[in-house]
């Protein structure tokens, strides 16, 4: 028995092409001039030779998918199946490229199949077929599809139409669900159905411990089949008697809905589930031409696309959440009897689906999650670099190709640490700046971008820290005014300087190196944390303003860090501290990454905690406050303080690790 396939090559195709290869015969599989590589490459994967799996050299696109006369003469008579599977599957595709692929494929397919003389034509088609119909879809019902505005639905609609009207070949028609990968491997070639929530789900499982329930919503019912099943069902009903021009279903017959979808896959990547589910139905009180015109507001529509985007889902995907068509597979499911092939439950091989997309799917694995692919011949500022994190970031990123500038006050030391990046290879830029000068600033500024035309990354790290408690702080107001100066006017007037030829671009990336302290509200540190504040809020609304230009602000809450800045500070000798290298690895990880902000598990908690209960934290804070006292430094002392951290003192440090205290 011969058999000829479009789209053998394709995901269901392959599978099929096995399927089919083990009942003995020829299968002939229709390929393009450039893609026979691709055969060649299942024949071995499949164990098959050329006699058992031939290429027919056609297109889709071409009237009589492109075969040539003599290969049409030659096939004539010998074909007992035609199987048509070729299509555009992915609902984020262009309206053109489905009509085309989708139609006018298949009135090509059919007129191929007559001309061959094949015995049978098959048709695969698609649950989408029925549209967006409310209710129970048999398997003999066509035109009572609803809603086809979705190009998707409406060429699936349109293909199958054309079979049903203009075959004279016998048929028969196929119509899948949503076919997922298969359930013993999870192999899948895109993403594609629930696949388009698997970032999401990723997302919130790097976010949230996996104990901590969510709020999801409950959607209609989304029918999941995995290719084994479609392929295995397909081969079966293909090769009984009097099936032709029947429809059959290959769906699930109880389907699960979206809220308990995404929860299978939550429980399958161990990230946290959906406690509560909102059903859409709760606000059907609102008159549809309200939802409607909510919907259609430009802020709404721009939000919405910036969440999906960031998400990877399509925006046509959302026409789907509420799926309100139930399948009836009465017809499959009597083809199917005593045979053993029935759909397994999705909970079963879900695992199976995620481990596959993690290790060979993921977006992210196809990134260039290197520090160098990310700063390689790009402009990089780091400020305070000739010591502690500012210095260690500059070391990495010297050794990471980028075009470095670096700078400082004391041009000595500057030159020093610029000869040192240039031996370890680095192309290395060295201007000195007092960052607490703002004309200092604008010089900066100007060399810069008159050297270089432009920046990619500016790290604001050049900071002054000042411990002391406010008490002591009374006949000091200048303490306060140098600490705003330098971590908070200095970094915005290099920002507010780099920031037009960033935008003027349409990139750019400002870190700015904040402090654990902002998070926890750490005593001692008034001037400190209210200088890093003030930078963090600032970023926060330059990036609301500049997020659709491009340039991206990530704010990093450095824990404690053992560099000279705290050195005057002994206590600190004896509690867990960060290294600068540590720290610049944080640094570096943000540049690849560019979140919005980096932060340690103990600083968000410490944050959440004085969002829900700002007198515990308040409370935390003063026993710390009470526990460490004030050093010598800060009360005019010349001498230092030699006196050991107690056991108590460490024991409280090493539970609040990285605070500053």
């Amino acid at each position: 028995m011969n058999y000829f396939l479009t789209g053998g090559t394709g995901f269901i195709g392959r599978f099929l092409v096995e399927k089919l290869l083990a009942r003995g015969g020829t299968v002939y599989v229709l390929v393009r001039e450039q893609s026979q590589h691709k055969l060649t490459a299942l024949r071995e994967r499949w164990g098959a030779d050329e006699h058992q799996l031939k290429a027919v050299v056609g297109d889709l696109a071409s009237p009589d998918l492109g075969i040539d006369s003599a290969t049409l003469k030659a096939l004539h008579g010998r074909v007992d199946h035609f199987f048509h599977l070729a299509a555009v599957y992915d609902m984020g595709a262009d309206e053109a490229s489905q009509q085309l692929a989708n139609i006018d494929g298949t009135r090509h397919a059919i007129d191929a199949a007559a001309a061959l003389g094949a015995g049978c034509f098959h048709h695969v088609s698609s649950i989408a077929a029925a549209g967006l119909y409310k209710g129970v879809f048999r398997e003999d019902m066509f035109e009572e599809a609803e809603k086809l505005d979705n190009p998707y639905l409406r060429t699936k609609h349109e293909a199958e139409r054309v079979v049903r009207e203009h075959c004279q070949t016998p048929y028969r028609i196929y119509r899948p669900g949503m076919v997922v990968g298969h359930s013993q491997t999870g192999e899948m070639d895109k993403v594609d159905g629930p696949y388009y929530f698997f970032k999401m789900i990723q997302k919130i499982r790097r976010a949230l411990p996996e104990w901590v329930p969510t709020i999801g919503i409950e959607g209609g019912r989304l029918n999941i089949v995995p290719v084994d099943y479609v392929v295995a069902a397909m081969d079966q009903i293909a090769h009984l008697a009097g099936q032709d021009g029947k429809c059959f279903h290959l769906v699930d017959p109880d389907p699960y809905k979206l809220g308990e979808v995404l929860n299978i896959f939550c429980d399958a990547a161990h990230a946290p589930q959906m406690g509560v589910r909102i059903d859409s139905r709760m606000f059907g009180f609102v008159p549809p031409f309200i939802r409607q015109s909510l919907k259609n507001l430009p802020p709404v529509k721009r939000i919405s696309r910036a969440v999906m985007d960031d998400l990877g889902i399509p925006p046509s995907v959302m026409s789907f959440l509420n799926y309100p068509t139930r399948f009836d597979a009465r017809e499959t499911e009597r083809a199917l009897a005593e045979t053993g092939i029935e759909v397994p439950r999705l909970a079963d091989y879900a695992p199976v689906l995620w481990d596959y997309w993690e290790r060979h799917m993921d977006p992210d694995l196809f990134k260039d999650r290197t520090l160098r692919g990310t700063v390689e011949g790009k402009v990089c500022v780091v400020t305070g670099a000739t010591s502690g994190i500012g210095l260690a970031t500059a070391q990495k990123l010297a050794d990471a190709g980028a075009i470095l500038v670096i700078g400082a006050r004391t041009q000595a030391t500057l030159d020093e640490v610029a000869a040192d990046l240039e031996a370890r290879g680095g192309n290395v830029h060295a201007y000195p700046c007092d960052f607490s000068d703002m004309d200092a600033c604008d010089r900066f500024v100007k060399t810069v971008l008159d050297n270089h035309g432009q920046v990619d990354v500016l790290v604001n790290n050049a900071g002054r820290s000042i411990r002391r408690s406010l008490a002591l702080s009374f006949d000091r107001f200048h303490d306060f005014e140098r600490t705003m100066q330098l971590n908070y006017f200095g970094s915005v007037r290099l920002i507010m300087g780099f920031a037009p030829s960033m935008l003027a671009n349409r990139r750019g990336h400002v870190i700015n190196i904040s402090s654990i302290g902002v998070l926890t509200n750490a005593p001692r540190f008034s001037a400190y944390v209210a200088s890093k504040s003030a930078l963090d809020a600032f970023s926060r609304c330059a990036a609301a303003e500049w997020s659709d230009r491009n340039v991206k602000f990530t704010t990093i809450n450095m824990p404690l860090v053992k560099t000279p800045m705290i050195a005057p500070t002994k206590i600190y000798d004896s509690v867990p501290t960060l290294t600068p290298e540590e720290a610049a690895d944080m640094i570096t990880d943000a540049i690849v990454d560019k979140p919005k902000r980096v932060a340690t598990r103990l600083g968000v908690f410490a944050q959440v905690v004085n969002a829900l209960t700002p007198k515990l934290g308040e409370i935390v804070m003063n026993t710390g406050y009470r526990m460490f006292p004030d050093s010598p430094a800060s009360i005019g002392a010349k001498s230092a303080d030699k006196t050991p951290a107690s056991n108590e003192q460490v024991a409280f440090a090493a539970i609040m690790r990285g605070i500053h205290w």
